[in-house]
């Protein structure tokens, strides 16, 4: 099946979900590239479709994934710009099935290491967090009220992948925090009045890391919940790090406490 007409309706569909509202709506999202569709093949994604530049034909390596149980659809290269986020865009995308997260299932999980994000509003710091929490071991990422869209574009293709590789749950962190703490998860965020640098506190049992809004940090209700307060020390002249970088330090040294300390 081709189609060629910018007014085709299925076209409109496709465009619309650049927005979230239509996101949320339908439940499905768009992923732009090869890499990012090839990944969710790879993780076995509900992939609705595949629309690919019908002059270019479909990317060499996804050719040996086309089959009848996705439908693959040749676009035309304005069509794919009308449907696309990125300023220069990629030869093919596909339509994805939101598939909702079991967070009972994160919650039951021994020994946990959570990323929590409360207010991040940068889609390149989401998707840093996101990416640094996958290749740490991180079990999980949790997005409170106030964070970007999980399902923005710029957010995904920041993620480099790792989206599809664990866990994401959005939702309301003064109704998911307790219930970790209950479960006996240590809830650590960054402070500079810290009682811990991060290399002396102990990573040890469930611990859920908290980061907050780049301007505000985390929000006052949030850290009340709070039990412990880590600093990163500095010895250069940089007056801070990123959230996305914070976040990154934070989780490697709990991996290497976990896994790379006799």
């Amino acid at each position: 099946m081709d189609i060629t007409s910018l007014h085709n309706a299925r076209v409109k569909e496709w465009t619309q979900l650049l927005e979230k509202k239509h996101r949320d709506k339908s439940h499905k999202f768009a992923v732009e590239g090869v890499h990012l569709v090839l990944e969710a093949f790879q993780s076995e994604a509900d992939i609705e479709c595949v629309a690919y530049d019908m002059d270019k034909g479909i990317p060499a390596e996804l050719k040996h994934l086309h089959s009848n149980d996705v439908e693959w659809i040749g676009v035309t290269e304005a069509i794919i710009a009308k449907c696309t986020d990125t300023v220069t865009p990629q030869p093919v995308f596909a339509v994805v099935r939101k598939r909702p997260v079991d967070l009972a299932q994160l919650l039951s999980i021994e020994n946990s290491l959570v990323m929590v994000l409360d207010g991040v509003q940068d889609p390149g710091n989401v998707g840093t967090i996101i990416r640094s929490a996958d290749a740490a071991g991180a079990d999980g990422v949790i997005l409170g009220q106030g964070c970007v869209d999980l399902y923005n574009p710029k957010t995904i293709r920041s993620t480099m992948g790792s989206f599809f590789h664990l866990p994401v749950v959005e939702g309301d962190l003064l109704d998911i925090l307790p219930q970790a703490k209950q479960g006996g998860a240590r809830l650590v965020s960054t402070s500079l009045q810290a009682e811990y640098t991060c290399y002396e506190y102990r990573f040890a049992g469930s611990t859920w890391l908290l980061v907050g809004n780049e301007a505000k940090g985390v929000s006052e209700r949030v850290q009340q919940l709070v039990d412990d307060t880590l600093i990163i020390p500095m010895r250069g002249q940089a007056e801070s790090l990123n959230v996305g970088m914070a976040s990154s330090v934070l989780m490697f040294e709990a991996m290497r406490q976990r896994h790379y300390t006799k």
